[in-house]
């Protein structure tokens, strides 16, 4: 059996029970990042064999782990935070494993675009996920574009290096709508701040962004303002 893991996205006993004991069954456990998750067995006193698959082992490593699923090894597959695939490494082995009729389980837990969805005020009954955008100018601003008028919540990651050229960017092809920035989720300095795109612009010019974030624009507004 290969199980899908969600792990903490920060604080530790966001965790399930359901998962420390898979993790603790399982004979090997795939991880993107076998430090982090040797951190994370450690704190629950799980003592497994760590398999590095992060995304550029991920196409070598499939074939091991086919083979070790068929002998009737059970794998945990993990992310470094929140679920796996979503992403993050892994959807490659789904669709292999799911190729080779091989058995799959999910084990459901921390997500951080659902967690900074539930915590704001856009309104999220619909929404769509970009995971990560393009890291050129023209291609965000291309793909902002073309979803104007679904009116629907738009999620997606960005890292602190780019974070203002792409506020800067969506601002240029939807005008001032509603935004919600979440950044560290269930850590110490957990934020989430909603304003209009202009004072997020502003706030980040003044202050040196830090950490990932979760980025929500209002799709309404995309629709009203633009």
């Amino acid at each position: 059996m290969l199980y899908i893991v969600a792990t903490p996205i920060g604080n530790l006993e966001d965790i399930t029970l359901r998962a420390i004991r898979i993790l603790k069954e399982a004979d090997f456990v795939l991880a993107e990042d076998t430090r982090k998750t040797g951190f994370l067995l450690a704190h629950f006193g799980v003592k497994k064999p760590l398999v590095s698959f992060f995304e550029h082992s991920e196409v070598k490593k499939i074939p091991w782990v086919v083979e070790e699923l068929k002998k009737g090894k059970n794998l945990a597959l993990v992310s470094d935070a929140g679920t796996p695939t979503l992403s993050d490494p892994g959807y490659k082995l789904v669709r292999e494993c799911r190729y080779e009729k091989l058995p799959i389980t999910i084990i459901p837990g921390p997500s951080s675009v659902a967690a900074a969805l539930s915590g704001t005020s856009i309104p999220h009954d619909k929404f769509i996920f970009l995971g990560y955008l393009p890291r050129k100018h023209n291609e965000r601003v291309k793909l902002i574009g073309k979803l104007k008028g679904l009116e629907s919540a738009i999620v997606f990651f960005e890292s602190p290096f780019r974070i203002l050229s792409a506020l800067q960017d969506i601002k240029e092809v939807t005008g001032n709508v509603k935004i919600a920035i979440a950044r560290e989720l269930t850590k110490k300095f957990e934020e989430v701040v909603e304003s209009n795109i202009e004072e997020a612009i502003l706030r980040f010019e003044k202050a040196k962004p830090r950490g990932e974030f979760v980025v929500i624009l209002d799709g309404k507004e995309m629709n009203v303002t633009s």
